[in-house]
């Protein structure tokens, strides 16, 4: 059974957590842009004790990690827990994770990257909605954040339906700092690989970390799903490759031949992906024929970004004149 978290309102507290990076990775400027951002929208911003403690991998212990994850969900006060950035080592908390907390304190639990593996774990484990959006470092952005604040606000403020409509632009720069000189490029809107109509279960994020679910107990059910999957540069020259490695090593996960469609975020510019290239991918792959497939939508390791709910529902009608994505809370 799905659970459906409470949603943010004035004056309501939220937790920043250090489930993958430090927060220390961060300068104070700029995590106190993303604190005064956030307490705009009427939110108290806490921290857990441990953010701050970074080791030789930017990280912190997994005991550290656990203790303010736990703390948060516990504390009745906390309304939301943000995760501060990505990074590397997040599933290292997966068998310490005590799910029956969470699962009796559900609430608000929202970052992407590296944060996928928790977000999909704790939504099978649970049932509990999660939400792939903005990270607390990702508020300490000055300009091109209005789109991404107006998803973040429009999902966890409210219970209404969301069309997506594409951003106007988007940006792949070093903004953290370049936050005066900014590089943006014009978005020319969704990449329509195949057309159709799709309603199912959100899962996803980025896909070579929820690669390490694969063989768990912890991926969530793929029958019935719509996968909403982004790719970083991490292999950077080998990226397309891996992409479709990744890719076809998904579709032979169980009840893959019972999913409904498939979403991609846009891929960053040294990713080196072209519609060509990911419609050839896809023809490849017989499996995946059938199913409407989009891409190019507003979210990944690119600004701005949507937020979605893992766990969620969506809604899709896609032809090669228009494209209807709808988010939906059931």
């Amino acid at each position: 059974m799905k659970i459906f978290p409470n949603k943010l309102k004035d004056g309501d507290k939220i937790r920043i957590v250090a489930p993958s990076q430090s927060l220390a990775t961060r300068s104070q400027e700029n995590i106190d842009l993303a604190r005064r951002k956030l307490e705009a929208l009427g939110l108290k911003v806490t921290f857990g004790k441990h953010v701050y403690e970074k080791d030789m991998f930017d990280s912190s212990s997994v005991q550290s990690r656990i203790d303010d994850l736990h703390d948060a969900f516990q504390d009745n006060n906390v309304k939301a827990i943000l995760a501060v950035r990505g990074g590397s080592n997040a599933n290292q908390l997966l068998k310490n994770i005590d799910y029956d907390l969470i699962k009796n304190n559900p609430k608000i639990f929202c970052g992407y990257s590296d944060i996928t593996v928790l977000q999909n774990a704790i939504f099978k484990m649970t049932g509990l909605v999660t939400y792939s959006g903005p990270q607390f470092s990702s508020f300490a952005m000055i300009n091109g954040f209005d789109y991404t604040l107006d998803y973040f606000k429009r999902m966890l403020f409210n219970n209404a339906p969301i069309e997506l409509v594409p951003s106007t632009d988007w940006s792949e720069d070093d903004w953290k700092n370049k936050q005066n000189n900014r590089v943006f490029n014009k978005n020319k809107g969704y990449w329509v690989v195949n057309t159709g109509k799709a309603k199912g279960t959100i899962v996803g994020g980025n896909l070579s970390t929820l690669q390490l679910l694969q063989g768990t107990q912890y991926i969530p059910s793929l029958e019935s799903s719509i996968a909403f999957l982004e790719a970083d540069s991490i292999t950077e020259g080998h990226c397309v490759v891996e992409f479709d490695r990744a890719l076809q090593s998904l579709i032979y996960q169980p009840h893959f031949d019972k999913i409904k469609a498939i979403v991609f975020g846009r891929f960053e510019t040294k990713f080196g992906m072209t519609l060509e290239k990911l419609k050839m991918i896809i023809a490849a792959k017989s499996e995946l024929h059938d199913l409407p497939i989009i891409a190019n939508v507003d979210f990944g390791h690119t600004n701005p970004m949507i937020t979605f709910p893992v766990g969620g529902t969506c809604e899709m009608n896609v032809s090669d004149t228009s494209q209807h994505i709808k988010l939906v809370e059931e």
